[in-house]
């Protein structure tokens, strides 16, 4: 046995209503098809559910008390069509994105609050973390989207964007590397340098620039965070290597922040998602608006 929702719909409407007539008219359907569609509802549910006559419609005892059962059986399932319908034009959802810190503070606030004057339904989960747990994340689908540097090699991840972020020395203004008219890597070879931890992509293009002239980095320190590594840099350490798109390097007053002219000095900046699994619309929607908000 299976309840039909528009003879359930049609039922409610009669009842509400008392009358045949007003309620064909609100449901746009004929009296005769009004009449076809309660005789199927009290059929499926073996009962009598109206009295009629010429001139009344009362509800039977059973109808009377069945009625608020499928009144709000009717309310859930328009809420919940209502919801999907939402969802399936990217209109309400939550979209949940794990970054590196770096973009995570620079163009991802930027991106979500566009998306949300778009569409205020959405709300935001934001996960910043380095690049292995950001791409373990997208894996595990505890997210929709990743946003990670460097070069992929995992074949459970789709790239669906990537533009290219160049790497900047953070230096004192006082610094007599200021004094070049272009940053080179043979310039900084021998600075002591403040850099991120390994796991880390920045970190990761740093190392593979060295070691392709075979040297390593002179570490002046190591840290976690990039605001640290400023910290350090305005202290008087070294001088630190961070993204172009880092809002940290703005952050300071009395340090300085240049290209690294050499294309070993750039990380690519990848939007990804789990391989073979579709995206929700909330989440399409706003990788729209991460695609035309990037830039490198």
């Amino acid at each position: 046995m299976e309840l039909n929702l528009r003879h359930a719909r049609a039922y409610v409407c009669v009842a509400q209503l008392r009358s045949f007539t007003r309620a064909a008219e609100l449901l746009h359907i004929s009296q005769p098809a009004l009449t076809v569609q309660i005789r199927k509802l009290e059929e499926t549910l073996r009962c009598r559910l109206l009295d009629r006559n010429s001139r009344s419609v009362e509800l039977t005892r059973i109808g009377r008390e069945l009625l608020p059962t499928l009144r709000r059986t009717l309310q859930e399932t328009d809420a919940i069509l209502a919801n999907t319908h939402a969802q399936s034009s990217g209109r309400l959802g939550t979209v949940r994105v794990a970054s590196l810190p770096s973009f995570a503070a620079s163009f991802l606030p930027d991106a979500i609050l566009a998306c949300s004057k778009r569409s205020p339904g959405l709300g935001f989960v934001v996960r910043d973390a380095v690049a292995g747990r950001v791409e373990q994340l997208v894996r595990n689908e505890e997210v929709d989207l990743g946003i990670t540097g460097d070069n992929l090699a995992d074949n459970e991840v789709d790239v669906l964007h990537q533009v290219q972020d160049r790497l900047c020395l953070v230096y004192p203004a006082n610094h007599r590397i200021g004094q070049r008219r272009s940053i080179k890597l043979k310039d900084i070879i021998d600075l002591p340098l403040v850099l991120t931890d390994p796991a880390t992509s920045v970190r990761a293009v740093v190392d593979r620039a060295f070691l392709a002239l075979g040297r390593v980095p002179v570490m002046a320190c190591e840290t976690t965070y990039m605001m640290t590594a400023v910290a350090m840099v305005r202290a008087g350490l070294g001088v630190t290597i961070l993204p172009a798109l880092a809002r940290e390097i703005r952050a300071e007053r009395g340090l300085v922040s240049r290209p690294i002219d050499d294309p070993a000095f750039a990380r690519k900046v990848s939007i990804i998602k789990k391989r073979n699994r579709t995206l929700p619309p909330a989440a399409e929607a706003f990788l729209a608006v991460c695609i035309a908000t990037m830039k490198p």
